[in-house]
């Protein structure tokens, strides 16, 4: 399925794109700005929000507060990405053993009901309130609000058609999210990324931003 199929049913977006007027290297400047200032606005909230909710977290089960793993960003350089931890602390040594449990196509790895995840993390995963640490990321360049979500495995395992998605910087919320998240198999969800690579503009980052806020509470596909 190309790309522009997959949004040419979303009103919304076809919406998106007709106010498509900044591009390039300006609509690269701009992003970077609304991304800072949306971060520092939101630091005062969002501080006491992590703070509040990493106390949840270790009161739940041992362990750090934070977890951190490294991801493939914008030309398949790797960065640590940080999140609140969602899991046991050795679930990545357990993953092995419940790979059978795996509905996805490996490398990618999503259980619906993996039996990794703390009472607390299963809440922080149905509202992605786990990804607040990335706006860490965000200030530091390494993401965007809005873009492809990195993944963890080497751009190697990618189809050549796929890697397209690593042309620009990853971001905490992209298309994909917002269109059934882990429901999607890996490659409808790159189609997703391709689509937004393509028609990408403010004005899409926001609505994005916008359905990203109403699937806290939706939390449609969210596990």
């Amino acid at each position: 399925m190309a790309p522009h199929s997959l949004t040419s049913r979303r009103p919304w977006y076809q919406a998106a794109q007709r106010r498509r007027i900044v591009r390039g290297r300006a609509y690269r400047a701009a992003k970077r700005a609304m991304d800072l200032g949306l971060c520092l606005l939101c630091a005062p909230l969002v501080l006491a929000l992590i703070a509040l909710l990493g106390l949840a977290v270790k009161l739940d089960s041992p362990g750090p507060m934070f977890f951190h793993q490294w991801r493939v960003g914008k030309g398949g350089r790797r960065f640590r990405i940080h999140k609140l931890r969602t899991m046991v602390v050795d679930a990545e040594s357990r993953k092995r053993e419940f790979a059978h449990l795996n509905e996805q196509v490996w490398p990618d790895f999503k259980i619906r009901a993996d039996p990794r995840i703390t009472r607390v993390g299963r809440i922080l995963r149905r509202t992605s309130l786990d990804e607040l640490p990335q706006l860490w990321n965000v200030l530091a360049g390494e993401m965007s609000l809005v873009g492809p979500r990195p993944n963890s495995f080497a751009p190697e395992t990618y189809q050549l058609w796929q890697t397209a998605r690593l042309d620009v910087v990853p971001g905490i919320t992209g298309l994909a999210q917002v269109s059934g998240r882990s429901r999607l198999p890996f490659e409808q969800r790159v189609k997703l990324d391709l689509a937004y690579i393509e028609c990408a503009s403010l004005w899409v980052d926001l609505c994005i931003l916008l359905r990203t806020i109403a699937q806290i509470f939706v939390a449609d596909g969210a596990y």
